[in-house]
Formats: structure tokens, C-alpha cells, sequence
């Protein structure tokens, strides 16, 4: 016997959301929201389902599995993504767990712009993905720039295998080589029309000013020395040596984005402007970086 439609699980959900101290931010910023993802995935069914799905009965199972997670992301403030295992980024599906950080960086919007204007996209043949976690920024490459070959990389072999599991699930693995490396040691020689980096970036104190639902996520993804700069430094001071004549660097560095320009205040960075929202993410040329000392 049934206890309650899909959609009075879902307005129930969010109510309780809504009394609950929970931080969104992880794929969602609202608790109805967060409710719609949690019951849907729980059911396994897609966000455009129709208003006759929304009145459907649920069964006594399902109802119980659904508040089960709700409890779960209520008490232990645990991010949604690891409880579903799922994590949207580019429009696509990502597998997620606690051994990469979930996908959120706003480098997804200047993929879905191709990087216009500041690339040709006819004439990208090699990317690379510095700290690529799930592989999210380089899948999302691969479906940019068709005819690219793009090197994944990560310090950490478990972040590896959560990303040969998305370009599995994405048909990319012909197109996306992942390689284990502490940034650029163990990459061969080779240049790249295009860096991009999503690398930690945040400082020891802002880490202890964040929302617990930040503590599942993996510290060696988030936190950086050196008010959070040691990292993107690190990049800046041998990125040129990779990168093509014409190529860039694209890089996200949060909130220590002020830290950055203080430490340069001579480096022209061009800090990108995003129309979905989110800061901190620059762009230099092969040029400027060999133009100036880090």
C-alpha cells in the first residue's frame, strides 16, 4: 500500500531542509532544490520528468530509502553528491565519492563558450588538466574540442580512478590519457595550446571558516599553503615551458584571488567575469607568464 505521492516527498523533503542547518553549495544553492535532487536520484529518475510522474505513489520502500538520505544529509551534514553518488558539471553526469571534491567550478560556463574569445577552437589540438579530481574539466573538454587530446592529471591515484570511471562512462578514454604527477613532474616533454587548472587553493584559515558539509571533501584537493597560493604558484612559475606560443593558462584560485594579485601586483591577470556567477578564475598568456617572475 503506498503512503505518499512523489510530489508530497519532495514538499516534505524540502521542509525539512528548510529547518535544517544545511549549507548548499555542492550542486545546488536552495532547499527545494536540494529536495528534487535527492528524491529523483533516490528514484532514479531524470529532472524533466512530467507533472503525471509528480503524482505518482511512491511505495512503502522507496519512501523509507528517501528519508533515510534525507536524514542522512540532515544529521551528518554530508554533501548530496556523496550520498547519491552523482554530481552535475558541463550538463553532464559525474560519478562522485569522498575521494574527489564535487564538481562546481565556473570554468564549466567559459567551456560551454568554447573559450571564445581568447582561443581558436579549430586550432586546439592539446589540453592539459592540472589537479583534475573527477575529470569533469577534461571530459567537459573533450566534448569542446573533438579533435583535442587532453592529459588528465592529479597527484592522487584514488582521484585517478574516480576519473577513469567518468571517461568510461563518457566514451573519452581515447581521447583523455589520465596521468598520476605532482603537477608537472612527471609529464614528458610536451606543450599543450591550453592549460587549464582547478587546483586547491584554499588557505588553512578559510578552511577553518567553512561549512562542515566542506570537511567530506578531500583536504589534499582543497588546502594549499601559503594563504593558499603554494599550488597555483607552483603552476605559474613553469606552465610557460608547456604551453604552445599561442597558448594559455586558465586558472581558479577562489577567495585567494586577492591574495594572488597582491603578491602580483604587476602581473596583468585578466580575471574572468562569469554570468552564472563565481570569481578568482584568470587567464595569462604563454606571453605574460614569460614576461614576468613568480
Amino acid at each position: 500500500m503506498s503512503t505518499l505521492k512523489l510530489i508530497q516527498i519532495i514538499e516534505q523533503t524540502a521542509d525539512q531542509f528548510e529547518k535544517a542547518d544545511l549549507f548548499y553549495g555542492h550542486g545546488t544553492d536552495n532547499a527545494w532544490d536540494e529536495a528534487v535532487s535527492l528524491v529523483l536520484a533516490s528514484l532514479q529518475l531524470p529532472f524533466n520528468i512530467s507533472d503525471k510522474n509528480l503524482d505518482r505513489n511512491l511505495s512503502v520502500e522507496e519512501v523509507n530509502r528517501i528519508q533515510a538520505l534525507a536524514q542522512c544529509r540532515i544529521k551528518e551534514k554530508k554533501p548530496l553528491p556523496y550520498l547519491i553518488n552523482k554530481a552535475y558539471f558541463f550538463g553532464l553526469e559525474f560519478y562522485v565519492d569522498e575521494r574527489v571534491i564535487i564538481p562546481r567550478s565556473p570554468i564549466a560556463e567559459l567551456l560551454e563558450n568554447q573559450l571564445s574569445p581568447w582561443i581558436n577552437h579549430n586550432q586546439v589540438h592539446a589540453i592539459l588538466d592540472l589537479c583534475t579530481g573527477s575529470g569533469c574539466i577534461a571530459i567537459a573538454s573533450a566534448f569542446v574540442f573533438e579533435n583535442a587530446k587532453i592529459d588528465a592529471v592529479d597527484i592522487n591515484n584514488e582521484a585517478l580512478a574516480v576519473a577513469a570511471i567518468n571517461c568510461q562512462r563518457h566514451d573519452v578514454t581515447d581521447q583523455v590519457t589520465l596521468i598520476q604527477s605532482d603537477i608537472f613532474s612527471n609529464l614528458v616533454d610536451k606543450q599543450y595550446d591550453i592549460i587549464i587548472s582547478n587546483p586547491p587553493y584554499v588557505s588553512s584559515y578559510e578552511m577553518s571558516t567553512l561549512p562542515v558539509e566542506y570537511s567530506y571533501e578531500p583536504t589534499l584537493a582543497l588546502i594549499a599553503k601559503d594563504e593558499g597560493l603554494a599550488i597555483a604558484i607552483n603552476i605559474l612559475k613553469n606552465a610557460a615551458k608547456f604551453l604552445n606560443d599561442q597558448g594559455i593558462l586558465i586558472m581558479e584560485v577562489g577567495n585567494s584571488w586577492q591574495a594572488l594579485q597582491a603578491r602580483y601586483p604587476q602581473v596583468p591577470f585578466l580575471w574572468l567575469e562569469f554570468t552564472k556567477g563565481g570569481e578568482g578564475i584568470f587567464l595569462l598568456t604563454k606571453e605574460q607568464l614569460l614576461n614576468y617572475q613568480f
